[in-house]
């Protein structure tokens, strides 16, 4: 289980802003609620099937597996009060439940796939956050700033495969300069990774 190194930093709230999806793979698009970055998480494709289903409104005829952990822990008088994106190694993401009982208690910190944390989060409708550590070290896209530009980018999503988003993210890495502290960031996660 990957636990978050420390509790105290700063936390970023995240939004859905789009979710692309092909047949194979699928890209969820969290934007940074005050600030001009879009992250992209790629997950799979019954993931973002569960989270565009509850997202859409419409009610599946049978519940699906976020469906039955919601109603387990709300029989149980539980509910999750946030999700945390805490760290990410080797391009996987790592994050976080808070799991808080009825008195609003904290009780439990579950580690879970970012996909299943995010379905769960719209169930509960409940905050995203990421740690702001893991979103300097992370492939950003800048959101759009004016209304034509967020009409292009969403139009642009539709159409938009998950390799091209990788080969923007690649080359945008390839002409990006690296400043002292990420290039230290990354090499001490090389080091923890290779202990």
């Amino acid at each position: 289980m990957k636990k978050e190194k420390d509790d105290t930093e700063k936390e970023i709230e995240l939004k859905i802003y789009s979710i692309a999806t092909s047949i194979t793979e699928s890209i969820i698009f969290l934007d940074e609620s005050n600030g001009s970055k879009i992250l992209p998480i790629w997950i799979g494709p019954m993931e973002a099937q569960a989270i565009a289903i509850r997202l859409s409104g419409f009610p599946s005829p049978r519940p699906m597996t976020h469906d039955l952990l919601y109603s387990v822990l709300d029989n149980l008088g539980y509910k999750i009060k946030k999700v945390k994106l805490t760290d990410i190694i080797k391009n996987t993401y790592y994050s976080i439940l808070y799991i808080e009982d009825a008195k609003g208690t904290v009780i439990k910190e579950i580690d879970a796939r970012p996909s299943d944390a995010i379905a769960m989060a719209v169930r509960y409708g409940c905050p995203i956050y990421i740690n702001e550590k893991t979103l300097n070290k992370v492939q950003v896209l800048n959101k759009p700033i004016t209304e034509g530009e967020v009409l292009k980018f969403k139009h642009e999503l539709k159409t938009l495969k998950p390799k091209d988003i990788i080969e923007q993210l690649l080359n945008r890495q390839k002409n990006k300069p690296k400043d002292s502290k990420q290039k230290k960031d990354e090499d001490e996660d090389e080091k923890k990774d290779e202990e």
